[in-house]
């Protein structure tokens, strides 16, 4: 007696697999989404892994098969959004063929529209509220999204200078011309009224580029 086909149940790419099968590899991606809102949202010591885990459609049990701990759950968060980025920054520094300027220029809209403008600004301004608490997630975030950050802009000034387009300033110092009007806008959302008594007029896009130029009216080597 022969034995009837398997059912399609038992074969996770057919059309009739358990969705369970076929969405393991994309879950991942998921909590990290769900945990990137959540934290943002209220903050580290507040966010429980089973709400993550709630909000991504999933068990506990199964958040902790990716991350065995909340504060790696964080750590991963902090990589896929910011720090993960450095790598492809930095080729794009190298491979830059435009005036300091114009580089300059680019690196504040670049940083508006990748994370400035996105909920990963949150992650900055959760560290500043938190990590006196959490000195260990501190030291990871200092080390993997501060410290680049500020090798990645000491390069672009570093460049300029070099190239004589640049004023030769101490750039231990002169790394904070460039972040400063970057950290009040991250301070701005989600409440701008609260910095901005006229939040409606406010155009973040006009700020970054009044920005660019005003840092680089102090730092273009100036014509005698």
């Amino acid at each position: 007696m022969s034995s009837s086909p398997p059912s399609s149940a038992t074969h996770p790419d057919t059309p009739g697999a358990p969705r369970r099968g076929r969405r393991k590899e994309a879950r991942p991606g998921e909590l990290l989404d769900a945990a990137l809102d959540l934290f943002v949202e209220k903050g580290y010591a507040a966010t429980r892994v089973e709400e993550v885990a709630a909000r991504a459609g999933v068990s506990k049990g199964t958040l902790f098969l990716y991350f065995p701990s909340k504060q790696e759950l964080f750590k991963a968060v902090v990589r896929k959004n910011i720090a993960g980025r450095f790598g492809e920054w930095d080729l794009e520094l190298e491979a830059y063929e435009g005036t300091s300027s114009e580089l300059l220029q680019y690196c504040f809209q670049t940083w508006w529209e990748r994370v400035g403008s996105t909920k990963a600004s949150g992650l900055g301004k959760l560290m500043l509220h938190e990590a006196n608490n959490f000195p260990e997630i501190a030291d990871f975030y200092r080390q993997e999204v501060v410290e680049p950050g500020h090798r990645l802009i000491r390069r672009v000034l570093e460049r300029g200078m070099d190239r004589g387009e640049l004023r030769r300033l101490d750039l231990d110092h002169a790394v904070y011309l460039v972040l400063a009007p970057l950290m009040f806008l991250m301070f701005a959302q989600p409440i701008p009224s609260l910095c901005i008594p006229d939040a409606t007029r406010f155009s973040a896009p006009e700020y970054i580029r009044l920005q660019a130029e005003n840092v680089l009216q102090g730092l273009c080597v100036r014509s005698a």
